[in-house]
């Protein structure tokens, strides 16, 4: 028999709120104890890059981020809110709530439970629009500076960084000058992969054969993880990088380092980051590789015949 105190109907739809149930089943509330825990130790480990914007596109892609999840909640809010209402006032031991079980419709409620969501489904259809063209990653950074190539390559299992303009090479690191634009060009030497560096925005894939573009830049000095965002085998773990944000100054001594760094043989799974060599030109097969990875017709889409965008409008939209 159960309590008077508790309803019928209560006890039969949220079974697992008996208090009976937690004396008869012990394990049951060990186990929720656990998981409760393990999952805040879970999200102790994130620390939120996305949200901690360092570029102009991640800046762009969070208030994104920010807007959709905003206007979204304008709808799961007060559904959230209704359901605990509407539990609470027809409860079974309130007898004061209304009893229609006849009532089947409500023309005010239709209206308004469609047409606020087509509403928010129109502004959010349009803020895809605008922002999916406004972030294009193959569109190249609007800037004063001149822009940074460095070719990318995934290899199993680490990345190789091509910087042409200055006849280098890096395993597993990057770095580049403050408030310079940089163009990626990205490719595989084997499966597909992910390049993906979270506080300055836009993953985009590497796939053999084909060459993807990606343009980003940094505003403030330091360094931020790098990483391949999506499994491609048995050393993926290691396919992760340090990306150096450096003073005008700080890059051309980090390049005249690498520059004067000895080649260091690896082998096996994944590269040490920092591990670089100068670039062997193409009369002695060094550059096999690159025009290999990078042939001509080997792009992924066509080259674009509209202008650039230039004017003081552009570089605020970027």
């Amino acid at each position: 028999m159960l309590p008077s105190s508790i309803p019928v109907c209560c006890s039969a739809a949220f079974p697992t709120f008996h208090p009976r149930l937690y004396v008869k089943h012990p394990l049951l509330a060990t186990l929720t104890r656990i998981f409760g825990v393990g999952a805040v130790m879970l999200l102790g480990g994130c620390n939120m890059e996305i949200l901690s914007p360092k570029g102009d596109i991640g800046a762009q892609e969070k208030t994104l981020l920010f807007t959709a999840t905003g206007l979204m909640l304008l709808v799961v809010i007060p559904v959230i809110i209704m359901v605990l209402t509407f539990a609470w006032k027809y409860r079974a031991s309130n007898t004061k709530a209304d009893y229609q079980p006849k009532w089947a419709h409500s023309t005010a409620i239709e209206v308004v439970v469609w047409t606020i969501p087509c509403i928010i489904v129109a502004i959010l259809a349009v803020i895809t629009w605008r922002s999916t063209h406004a972030l294009d990653p193959y569109e190249p950074l609007v800037s004063e500076h001149k822009p940074v190539t460095i070719e990318a390559v995934a290899l199993d299992w680490k990345w190789l960084f091509i910087y042409p303009e200055y006849d280098i090479a890096t395993v597993n690191e990057i770095a580049f000058p403050v408030d310079v634009p940089v163009n990626f060009r990205i490719t595989s030497a084997s499966v597909m992969n992910s390049f993906f560096i979270p506080q300055l925005g836009s993953q985009i894939y590497s796939m053999a054969g084909m060459e993807t573009k990606l343009h980003l830049n940094a505003r403030e000095p330091g360094t931020y993880a790098g990483i391949s965002a999506n499994y491609s085998g048995a050393g993926f773990s290691g396919m992760h990088f340090p990306f150096r944000a450096l003073a005008a100054g700080d890059f051309d001594q980090w390049v005249a380092t690498v520059r004067a760094a000895k080649p260091r043989a690896r082998s096996g799974r994944g590269g040490r980051a920092g591990a670089a060599f100068p670039r062997r030109r193409a009369d002695d097969g060094g550059d096999q590789l690159g025009r290999g990875a990078f042939g001509a017709g080997a792009t992924l889409r066509p080259a674009r015949s509209r202008p650039r965008r230039t004017g003081p409008e552009s570089s605020t939209s970027r």
